[in-house]
């Protein structure tokens, strides 16, 4: 049996692979939801929440949600501390700049924060609020 130690792949490929990898290069955004004075207070968020690009009609769609529930669960905020909660979307298109963070509910209160500026590591801090 022939082991081979180090195989070669086709640079057709390794290219194919690499136009993917881009396309689905996926944005971070960490959420502070500023302390609160008030007892209770209730956070979540919704599957439409969507980053839209701000030249072109693309939204890029939530994959994924950490330390807070999707709706319609209830996640308690800590009494007078900043509550943080990371997302995931999927990628943006290459030639966006800025986007909206937008969370488009059938209720009053949606997340939305404006332009916010792109960067070279797609990763983003924001702070929102209701």
């Amino acid at each position: 049996m022939e082991v081979i130690s180090k195989p070669i792949v086709a640079k057709e490929i390794l290219e194919s692979l690499q136009t993917k990898i881009e396309e689905e290069k996926q944005v971070i955004v960490h959420c502070c939801f500023p302390a609160s004075p008030f007892l209770g207070n209730l956070i979540r968020i919704w599957n439409t929440t969507y980053l839209v690009d701000n030249t072109s009609s693309h939204k890029s769609k939530l994959i994924h949600a950490e330390n807070i529930t999707i709706y319609p669960n209830w996640t308690v905020v800590p009494f007078m501390k900043d509550f943080w909660f990371t997302l995931v979307f999927s990628g943006l298109p290459k030639d966006c700049t800025s986007f909206d963070f937008k969370e488009i509910i059938p209720e009053e209160g949606g997340f939305f924060v404006k332009s916010i500026k792109r960067n070279s590591s797609d990763i983003y801090r924001i702070k929102i609020s209701e």
